[in-house]
This record gives structure tokens, C-alpha cells and sequence, in this order.
């Protein structure tokens, strides 16, 4: 007997001239091929789907393996490679991880359904890429932040003296960070199309050293890309205690109206 198969959907897209040897030898989520959906009538939008198997993805195992860090992680190294693959060739709208249909027919009905609201989010996002922008706040060497004790203090007083200096440096620090974030807008205001605020990444999801005060997304059109790109670069010239990190560019996921939300078979 065959196992059961879902459709696991990654983006909704226009077609293109290249998108289908885009897709040749293309595999996603357990390395199953990935096709193309249409709807009934033909032309655009279409989708990009691969076969799960049932037993991985139906509502109880899903949730179950949501909580599974590495394979959370595999899944969505291979839901991202797909949607980077068919963003190199046409504009691409990413779903979120984990949608899942009972077959292609329930993706042909979907996009049936929302065409109009696809294609009017694809046209929104066509020429444009995603940059993501954080900037940090680093904690100062102990030696820039505190001078030499005096020898006249006594080791409390000094101790006092060397908490005011680091508490002045990482004040400096953060009004660095005030003009950096300001100069990321003017940035944003000549160069980008939209924005999309993150929260900032603390505990276990900090991975860059340094206080995280910014995570933000930019929607940018591809003929302005680069420069947006480097006056984020420059935002911290001149600035002592701050850095900015620039990703991408993306697919435009910060930027995607929220989709379909798929169903699992119970």
C-alpha cells in the first residue's frame, strides 16, 4: 500500500521563461522534486509544490516536530532554497514554513480563489528585493571604558569611577546608535519602498555579539539596491560603539501579505 502524500506549498509566483529549468532537478523538503501548480484556467499565479509524506505532516506530526529544533531547522533550510531558486528568475511571493494542502488539487483551488489578491501582491513586490538591517550596540572594553584607577581613590571610590565611565560610554554608545538608526532612515526614505519592523533578537536567538537595537526589514526596488546598501554600510562612520549588520538580497518574505495558512489532514 502507498503511503499517503500532502502537497507541501513553498511561494506562489509569475511564471516566467525560466522558471520551469529553474525548477529542473530542483528538490525541497526531504529532498522530494518540486513542480509547479496552475490554476484551472491557466496562466499566472502559480505555485511551487513538493509531496510530503502524511505520516511527517499531518496536524499531529506537525506539531510534534515544531518542536524539534534540528528538524525545524532542515525544513527550513530547504523551504528557503526553494524560494531563493525561483526568486533568481521571477517574482516570487514565499509562503509560510509549513504549508501543507491534502494535494494539488486543494493548491489549484486556492489559487483559484485568490488570484486576484495574488496578482496584485506579485505586481506590488515585481523588481524588488529584501535587505535586513540590524544594528548593534557593543559593550565597551573595559579598558576604553574605565581609566586607570587614580592612585589617591580607594578601592571603592574606584570602583565607583570605573561604573560611571562604563555607564557614560554605553550611554555615547546607545546616541550612536540614535544617529545611526536616523541616518538608516534617511537611507530608507530615498532609496526603499517599504519597511518591516522584527523584534530585536535577545537570549538564545542573539547571535551577534553586542546589544541588538534594530531589526529591520527594507523592501527595495532592484535598481536602487545597491546604493541603499551602501548608505546602510556608511550609517556608522564616524560612530564609536555601534555596528550594522546588512543581509541579503531576499525574496521579499517581511513583505508578503500574510497567505494562505494550508490544512493538514487531522
Amino acid at each position: 500500500m502507498t503511503a499517503r502524500s500532502l502537497a507541501y506549498a513553498y511561494a506562489v509566483a509569475q511564471d516566467a521563461p525560466g522558471l520551469r529549468s529553474a525548477l529542473d532537478g530542483l528538490t525541497g523538503v526531504l529532498r522530494e522534486p518540486v513542480h509547479l501548480v496552475r490554476p484551472t484556467r491557466g496562466g499566472d499565479p502559480v505555485a511551487a509544490v513538493s509531496p510530503v509524506p502524511a505520516e511527517d505532516f499531518d496536524q499531529a506530526a506537525l506539531a510534534a516536530h515544531l518542536e524539534d529544533l534540528p528538524w525545524l531547522e532542515a525544513l527550513a533550510r530547504s523551504h528557503h532554497g526553494v524560494i531563493e531558486a525561483i526568486a533568481r528568475c521571477t517574482t516570487v511571493l514565499p509562503l509560510r514554513l509549513a504549508t501543507v494542502y491534502l494535494d494539488d488539487d486543494r493548491v489549484r483551488s486556492v489559487l483559484d480563489d485568490g488570484q486576484g489578491a495574488f496578482l496584485d501582491q506579485l505586481s506590488r513586490l515585481a523588481e524588488h528585493v529584501e535587505w535586513g538591517v540590524k544594528l548593534y550596540v557593543e559593550a565597551p572594553a573595559a579598558s576604553q571604558a574605565a581609566p586607570s584607577r587614580a592612585p589617591d581613590l580607594s578601592p571603592g571610590r574606584a570602583y565607583l569611577h570605573r561604573r560611571r565611565a562604563e555607564q557614560e560610554s554605553q550611554h555615547d554608545a546607545f546616541r550612536a546608535a540614535e544617529e545611526a538608526a536616523e541616518r538608516i532612515g534617511a537611507a530608507a526614505r530615498e532609496h526603499g519602498a517599504g519597511r518591516a519592523r522584527h523584534r530585536v533578537q535577545q537570549g538564545e536567538l542573539a547571535l551577534e555579539p553586542g546589544v541588538n537595537v534594530m531589526n529591520d526589514a527594507y523592501l527595495v526596488p532592484l535598481d536602487h539596491a545597491e546604493a541603499f546598501r551602501a548608505d546602510v554600510l556608511n550609517s556608522t562612520d564616524g560612530l564609536t560603539g555601534v555596528r550594522v549588520v546588512v543581509t541579503g538580497p531576499w525574496a521579499p518574505y517581511s513583505f508578503a501579505a500574510p497567505g494562505p495558512a494550508g490544512e493538514t489532514a487531522p
